[in-house]
């Protein structure tokens, strides 16, 4: 399963990185796989992993703000396994060319 997972603190000022480097090093703590991007941060692995990645982010940004906005997609595709490596790799196949990354 592949869950992109977006935390946006509320006020906060302009700045969310030191915030957001913290939610990361939680994820990278978890031993998930994951690839961060501009708008989100994609991780791998089982629904109750998954689950529990996003409750512990959401528990650590609440200790900082009153307010925060949680986006959770989940991509639940049953058996399959590493879509974060290769669902792209699928695109460019199709597309016969690699994609900006």
């Amino acid at each position: 399963m592949l869950m992109e997972l977006t935390v946006i603190p509320l006020a906060r000022g302009r700045s969310l990185s030191a915030d957001l480097a913290e939610l990361i090093g939680l994820i990278d703590e978890s031993g998930l796989p994951y690839r961060v991007t501009a708008f989100g941060t994609l991780i791998e692995g089982e629904w109750d992993a998954l689950m529990d990645i996003a409750k512990r982010c959401r528990e650590a940004i609440r200790k900082k703000t009153d307010r925060v906005l949680i986006l959770i997609r989940l991509d639940d595709y049953g058996d399959r396994a590493d879509l974060l490596n290769t669902t792209v790799p699928h695109v460019e196949k199709q597309l016969g060319r690699s994609v900006k990354q």
